[in-house]
């Protein structure tokens, strides 16, 4: 009975070193080609995703750091401007600097003579349409970050329905090599899946928050043009 046991150990610790000196190593592209031919469409689907994801992130970011860009100065030359009865040269500025910011007060310059009101709703459209030009696009990162996950768990239930017909082909006997290609296909989709989507989220939310700083700096100078324009002369 002893002689049996240490036997086995015996054979055990032999097929371990063979094992060990035939490791295998799996490579990114083998793991992704592992899957057949409905995983690798599928990891190809999350991969435009995921190029269309960092191309609408890097657009964004450097068109929101641009419209972000105002000199400290700018206001207070405006003010200047308006108090000497320079409209024409406040306009001319705003012209030139080109930003949300000098868009929003040459909206509100071009209304004044009119009720405070009047003003405030024209400042308040302009920066309607404003706050849309600077989310263009933007949503559909918020769309990928949810619709990527879902695709790959779509390929597991894929993987899995395959690695069960294989199984049930098989005549009943349980073979990793016949179920090996539904479960790459279910693993590899999903983990492609999460990645897409972790990535979107990401840099869905960043942009939200870039965005948000831009629409404050937005409103605290249309807040400050408009109390100039209210101050007592």
């Amino acid at each position: 009975m002893i002689n049996s046991i240490i036997q086995e150990v015996q054979d055990g610790t032999e097929v371990l070193t063979d094992g060990e000196s035939v490791e295998k190593t799996l490579s990114i592209i083998e793991l992704i080609t592992s899957g057949g031919t409905a995983g690798m469409l599928i990891i190809l689907l999350l991969f435009v995703l995921l190029i269309v994801a960092c191309y609408i992130y890097f657009e964004r970011l450097f068109a929101i750091k641009a419209a972000s860009k105002v000199d400290s100065n700018f206001m207070n030359q405006i003010k200047d401007h308006v108090s000497n009865g320079k409209i024409d040269s406040a306009q001319m500025l705003c012209a030139q600097v080109n930003s949300p910011v000098s868009r929003l007060i040459n909206k509100g310059l071009t209304r004044i003579g009119k009720p405070l009101e009047d003003i405030n709703t024209a400042i308040e459209n302009a920066g309607r349409l404003e706050i849309y030009g600077l989310e263009k696009n933007v949503s559909m990162l918020a769309t990928i970050s949810g619709a990527a996950p879902m695709i790959g768990f779509l390929g597991t239930v894929i993987g899995m329905i395959l690695a069960i017909f294989e199984l049930a082909n098989a005549g009943g006997t349980i073979q990793m090599d016949v179920l090996a290609s539904g479960l790459y296909t279910a693993m590899t989709t999903t983990v492609a899946g999460l990645i897409v989507g972790i990535v979107a989220y990401i840099a869905y939310n960043h942009l939200v928050v870039k965005t948000n700083k831009v629409v404050y700096q937005m409103e605290a100078n249309s807040v400050e043009f408009l109390d100039h324009l209210n101050e007592p002369i």
